[in-house]
């Protein structure tokens, strides 16, 4: 394993960029991948978020780039990654002079078609605005050297599949070096490697490197109607930087930020309802420090560089254990310390046993900080407060009240209890609330159910996705509609199979399809209330999951 990156062959002016950065050694894929890509390889790159990929394919690019033309083409899933990748791209080759730009829906054409009448080396973009600026003959990839898909899986269950093959097709197959990244390698990811792909390199790196001990795992067991008394306790006592809260939908993120705001805690939501330029606006006072809680939906689990987050909080848990390890890899990166907290209701608890088996890992449960926590918070703050007023220096102006105070009778203690006082009276704290016990079921759950970790593991490394989750006929989200599928486990079905027959066919997000419950010989799927006509029209016209036709209907 190569230890340093001077040891990789990089151009000396990218050497002292990183240098500048602070970067000294390679993650494992960067360490893996870059020394082949530097030979001219293709390489196909198996690695979860949070694990270096963006400089593993960045660096090698920027390294055999010319002064003039577009050469290289990334594609991304979301506007938010598009944007991430092109600022590391602009971020490490400035030195260099490179010209990247994004491109995404939501943005005016015209500036993209000026931006690339002027001349840039690098593309970032999502595919359906790519494709259009193709079509449209403002984009001309005849010379593309360099053609990466990143988050490829991602980008297949969100119904790219027919745009990346088109846009594959107007490179230079004979010419490219075709880069291609994943989380993980779907039967269609594959198909498209074997097709577009000539002798890749294949570079995996373990799940492991994700979830690693830098990462505090904890969770704890709630009541619904006290989730937010029991946030408001976690952000009180909790020492915070940048945090992120992640919930299942936008109706939900918007709610829970106005509620954080209404207590005093500095929260803004981010989803996909916002324009554009909004979000772009939130997430840089986000990242500048003037925000200190982002709650958001999984479109930030992906995608997103803001480099210290200091905790992430699943206000609601991730249905899909993936999406547990994409969500918490926003925080703990470059080696830093992160904090992963997760509420779990009483009928969550599988759904936490489902994460725990498919991360190899346990997660800690925790207590709630109790009132005297927060109280004794709350004063240490005021503490610290004083001290810093003090240390900034004090108004002599202010003597001769205390002087008047003293010769009228009353006692230096007096006259500081009495400040203090009426200081701590005029803050805003909201009242602490009462938060219930969850019932001595969770207790038994955690005895008895998780019992011994290592005598759970299934045959097939513990990521059992198939076991069933809540009942068929039950959802537990407003937001959601329950849907019946006329598939189950004897046809050999998998909660993957599932998101990308629907989210393909429907031509919606995969990250929005809730809980899946796989059944004998029928599935039950949650699909936001929002998406529930398009995707049951769309699936009667031409509904496939494995090849098979499938009905889907209300349950």
């Amino acid at each position: 394993m190569t230890d340093t990156f001077l040891e990789l062959g990089l151009h000396p002016t990218l050497l002292d960029t990183l240098t500048e950065l602070g970067y000294v050694n390679p993650t494992p894929i960067q360490a893996a991948a870059i020394p082949a890509l530097l030979d001219g390889r293709d390489v196909l790159g198996q690695a979860q978020t949070g694990t270096g990929k963006t400089a593993a394919f960045t660096l090698p690019v920027l390294h055999h780039l010319d002064p003039e033309g577009l050469q290289t083409l990334i594609l991304t899933p979301t506007r938010e990654l598009a944007i991430q990748v092109s600022e590391s791209v602009h971020r490490y080759g400035k030195r260099l002079g490179v010209k990247v730009l994004p491109v995404y829906g939501g943005q005016s054409y015209e500036r993209q078609q000026r931006r690339l009448r002027k001349g840039v080396q690098v593309v970032v973009g999502t595919p359906g605005r790519t494709l259009d600026l193709i079509r449209k003959g403002v984009m001309d990839v005849s010379k593309v050297r360099f053609m990466i898909l990143d988050e490829a899986d991602e980008m297949f269950k969100m119904g790219f599949i027919d745009d990346i093959e088109t846009i594959l097709g107007a490179t230079p197959a004979d010419t490219r070096q075709t880069l291609l990244f994943s989380a993980t390698f779907s039967p269609a990811v594959r198909k498209v490697t074997k097709k577009h792909m000539r002798n890749p390199l294949d570079v995996s790196i373990e799940n492991e490197e994700v979830t690693g001990d830098n990462i505090a795992l904890r969770y704890f067991m709630v009541r619904d109607r006290d989730k937010v008394t029991a946030l408001c306790r976690v952000l009180e006592v909790e020492t915070i930087q940048n945090t992120l809260i992640f919930t299942r939908t936008k109706i939900g993120a918007a709610k829970l930020a106005e509620t954080l705001l209404e207590r005093g805690f500095p929260a803004s939501a981010i989803h996909g309802d916002l324009a554009q330029n909004e979000r772009e606006r939130i997430l840089g006072r986000f990242r500048d420090g003037h925000l200190t809680i982002l709650v958001a939906t999984d479109v930030m689990g992906r995608g997103v560089d803001i480099p210290e987050v200091s905790h992430v909080i699943n206000y609601d848990i991730p249905q899909l254990p993936i999406e547990y390890v994409h969500r918490i890899g926003r925080t703990g990166r470059a080696g830093r310390n992160g904090e992963a907290i997760t509420f779990v209701t009483s009928r969550e608890r599988h759904t936490l046993r489902r994460i725990e088996q498919y991360i190899e890992r346990r997660i800690t449960k925790a207590q709630l900080p109790s009132r005297d926590d927060v109280l004794k918070s709350r004063n240490a703050q005021f503490e610290q407060a004083l001290i810093k007023q003090i240390e900034s220096g004090l108004d002599d102006n202010y003597a001769d009240v205390i002087d008047s105070l003293v010769e009228k009778g009353y006692s230096p203690d007096q006259v500081i209890v009495a400040a203090v006082q009426m200081l701590r009276e005029r803050e805003f704290q909201y009242p602490l609330e009462e938060i219930r016990a969850v019932s001595e079921k969770s207790s038994r759950y955690d005895r008895k159910q998780r019992g011994s970790y290592n005598d759970r593991k299934s045959s097939n490394g513990g990521r059992d996705r198939n076991r069933k989750g809540r009942g068929g006929k039950r959802h537990n989200d407003e937001n959601m509609v329950r849907l019946r599928m006329d598939v189950g486990r004897t046809s050999g079905v998998k909660p993957g199979d599932v998101i990308y027959s629907v989210a393909s066919t429907a031509n919606i997000p995969g990250r929005v399809i809730g809980a899946i419950d796989i059944q004998k010989e029928i599935t039950y799927i949650d699909v936001p209330i929002d998406h529930v006509d398009s995707v049951l029209r769309r699936m009667k016209r031409g509904g496939k999951l494995r090849g098979q036709n499938v009905t889907l209907t209300r349950a």
